[in-house]
């Protein structure tokens, strides 16, 4: 979740029972309760110079714990004993009990708002029409003083206390996710100790229909405020912070779909690669088991061949039996029909088939011309 720290300006709250602690331990996140405005009270002399003279009122209206501290310190200051006749008017039932700390309750004419507001304190206000009332406040203060000039309620209003900027100190550290504003003061304040509020991306809560006015004033937008489904400001940053879980939540269950789709989508990858990877490997092993016995073949098939050439040197030669042709030359000189005899021969075996039966010819030939020699020699050793 993308709150982590909250920053509430109001004091903290007295009660472990607050259901800002109950935001704390069910969403996990830190409140820090730091007041942007601190409260100065007046001092008697300030007070005097509004010429407002306590006693002469009967009854008090209270919109604030803090207004019954600076009231009953004030009074201590004039030395003004309050008289137990005294009537309370609290807008909420916590103001009425915080009243015990300076009067004894179950004495005093106490009365407060069975729903919280001004308007429910109205009512009872006209009841006793007949009081004359002083209602302390702030320098500057909310519209409730607006519900009671409607209804034509006579009162004075009492100026007791003073709202200044509560700054923060140079360096100290400002890592707030949310902020949250209850009065004017408190984004008044906000602004002068961080000039460059508009830059800050900080949740703004504020309820109060004049701190609403000064957010969008100084142009703050507001992200959370109360209504009716959340009518106190607790209950709004719990709306809000549940709203903000359930989008975390969902964006976190796309984000593991999103990462589950490309994880399988890398497994199915890593499959194709390793079956691709595993044929390719197949492929290399069968084409070198082929080239491993290409070899073997080429080795046998050349002793074959080498064999073969033998014979073929055998015919080769066997051919130069002709040279026994040659050695008979010499007795061819003597005639020319030997010449003859001979280029007649040389053409013969030009003609394929008798090529056989021309050889006797050749026999003859050169036999004839020996004996023609014989006959010669034979006639000359007669003549002798």
């Amino acid at each position: 979740m993308s709150i982590k720290k909250i920053l509430v300006s109001q004091p903290r709250p007295t009660s472990e029972k607050s259901p800002y602690f109950t935001l704390e331990k069910k969403y996990g996140v830190e409140i820090v309760f730091r007041q942007f405005i601190k409260v100065e009270g007046l001092s008697s002399k300030e007070f005097r110079q509004s010429k407002i003279n306590v006693p002469d009122y009967s009854a008090i209206i209270l919109t604030a714990r803090t207004a019954v501290d600076h009231f009953f310190r004030l009074c201590n200051e004039l030395r003004y004993k309050v008289p137990d006749t005294l009537k309370y008017f609290c807008v909420s039932e916590t103001i009425a009990n915080y009243l015990q700390k300076y009067v004894i309750y179950r004495k005093r004419k106490i009365f407060y708002s069975e729903s919280g507001t001004m308007d429910g304190l109205i009512p009872v206000i006209a009841k006793h029409n007949k009081e004359t009332y002083l209602m302390p406040v702030s320098d500057v203060h909310n519209d409730k003083t607006v519900v009671l000039d409607n209804n034509k309620i006579k009162y004075v209003k009492a100026v007791m206390y003073r709202t200044v900027s509560n700054d923060f100190k140079p360096g100290e550290a400002f890592d707030y996710d949310m902020l949250v504003f209850f009065t004017p003061a408190g984004i008044r304040s906000y602004i002068s100790n961080f000039p460059d509020y508009m830059d800050r991306h900080v949740v703004i809560a504020a309820m109060g229909h004049t701190t609403l006015e000064e957010a969008a004033k100084v142009g703050i937008n507001v992200d959370v405020t109360i209504t009716p489904e959340a009518p106190s400001m607790a209950s709004a940053i719990e709306l809000y912070l549940k709203k903000e879980k359930e989008l975390q939540e969902k964006e976190e269950r796309k984000a593991a779909r999103e990462a589950a789709k490309k994880e399988k989508e890398r497994q199915q990858l890593t499959a194709k690669r390793s079956a691709a990877a595993k044929k390719a490997a197949a492929t290399r092993k069968t084409k070198a088991d082929a080239e491993k016995k290409a070899p073997a073949k080429k080795a046998t098939a050349k002793p074959a061949a080498k064999k073969a050439t033998p014979a073929k040197k055998a015919t080769v030669a066997k051919a130069p039996a002709k040279p026994a042709a040659k050695k008979a030359t010499p007795a061819k000189k003597a005639t020319a029909k030997p010449a003859a005899a001979k280029t007649a021969a040389k053409k013969a075996p030009a003609v394929k088939a008798p090529a056989k039966k021309a050889a006797p010819a050749k026999k003859a030939a050169t036999k004839a011309p020996a004996k023609k020699a014989t006959t010669a020699k034979s006639t000359a050793k007669k003549k002798k």
